[in-house]
């Protein structure tokens, strides 16, 4: 599957990181979609889905190393642009709902009040 999700990095965009490092970050997106995955669910059960998502989460963290961020601020006196980080990229949100019927549900359960 890494090497499936690579190929699709490589696809959707240009990107000038060294093989080795891009094959790492495949294999950790890869290893993180995994731990999210319903038990018994296999990343091939997810089909495109997976590689689809996978690839998205190698964008985002190569976008944050990059500087990545959304620009919040623009000036054009002296040309000052003001760009903020953001916490979790656009494309692993979209990941994380793109594999959704196939995730673990870890989001807040509200059990009740003692009364």
């Amino acid at each position: 599957m890494e090497q499936q999700v690579l190929e699709l990095v490589g696809k959707l965009k240009h990107v000038d990181v060294d093989e080795e490092m891009l094959t790492m970050l495949c294999r950790c997106a890869c290893a993180r979609l995994d731990g999210l995955l319903i038990e018994g669910v296999k990343p091939q059960d997810c089909g495109e889905r997976y590689l689809l998502a996978a690839a998205w989460l190698v964008l985002d963290w190569l976008e944050q190393l990059e500087g990545g961020g959304d620009i919040t601020a623009l000036t054009a006196g002296n040309m000052a642009v003001r760009r903020e980080k953001r916490e979790d990229g656009r494309r692993y949100c979209q990941a994380l709902e793109l594999m959704a019927p196939y995730l673990k549900d870890e989001g807040f359960v509200f059990r009740g009040v003692r009364g």
